[in-house]
């Protein structure tokens, strides 16, 4: 049997509200590159991986400036109105090129500090895994419970909680099926792992790098610049 082929799968249909801009916070400015040009070229070189789904909203102004943009190992997938619809989309769009049991690695559009170690050490850790998993990174801070009023209600002990990052790496059929069971019992998962939960599967948690920051709000820019000059990322 010929090994697995991995794919990587990246949901950028969203408008990031929370960063108060003008345009999605996937093409912001990043040290000279739009924030998902890192993410896009960290798979595209990447020599394990096959080819990329991107999900864009219908309406996408963005995408047609990015260099990596007619990039022909790219497939463009028209999103959805959740992050679960739009990597259901890609999922649907990939099945025509890869097999059931392909390896498919979903990543954050506006994730662009992973690391290449990172990667590597996903693939390896999980091409021979039953289920599949995540990056992440065990909780350190001290966590604490609120009312909707913003008051502590109680603290939550951080033993065995973790930060859950992307890429998440499942096999197609599986993260397919699991998507649309839950979508069809009104479960908009957040993240692909919990789809799996879902239908009573344990994702493998791989300890992971914490500069893998998602960007989220303004300040969070400047962060990203920080991490990926110490990365000696090309910027």
């Amino acid at each position: 049997m010929t090994e697995a082929a991995c794919w990587a799968l990246i949901p950028a249909a969203g408008a990031g509200r929370r960063m108060g801009t003008a345009i999605p916070k996937q093409y912001l400015d990043l040290a000279g590159q739009p924030v998902l040009e890192y993410s896009l070229r960290l798979f595209l070189d990447h020599p394990r991986i096959r080819g990329l789904a991107i999900a864009l909203d219908a309406a996408d102004e963005g995408w047609e400036a990015l260099p990596s943009a007619h990039h022909p190992a790219i497939l463009r997938v028209t999103g959805g109105a959740e992050r679960c619809h739009s990597v259901l989309n890609a999922l649907e769009a990939l099945a025509g090129r890869a097999r059931e049991d392909d390896w498919v690695l979903v990543h954050d559009a506006a994730r662009p500090c992973l690391r290449r170690e990172d990667l590597d050490l996903l693939i390896a850790t999980l091409e021979h895994h039953p289920v599949g998993g995540l990056l992440g990174v065990p909780v350190r801070d001290t966590m604490k419970a609120a009312n909707p009023e913003g008051e502590v209600q109680h603290t939550v002990a951080r033993a065995g909680l973790w930060h859950a990052y992307t890429p998440q790496m499942f096999r197609l059929g599986l993260l397919r099926q699991a998507l649309r069971r839950a979508i069809a019992a009104g479960q908009l998962v957040t993240d692909d792992a919990s789809a799996l939960e879902l239908a009573g599967y344990r994702p493998l948690l791989v300890a992971g790098h914490a500069d893998n920051i998602k960007i989220t709000r303004p300040e969070d820019l400047a962060l990203a610049h920080f991490y990926l000059l110490k990365q000696r990322r090309p910027c």
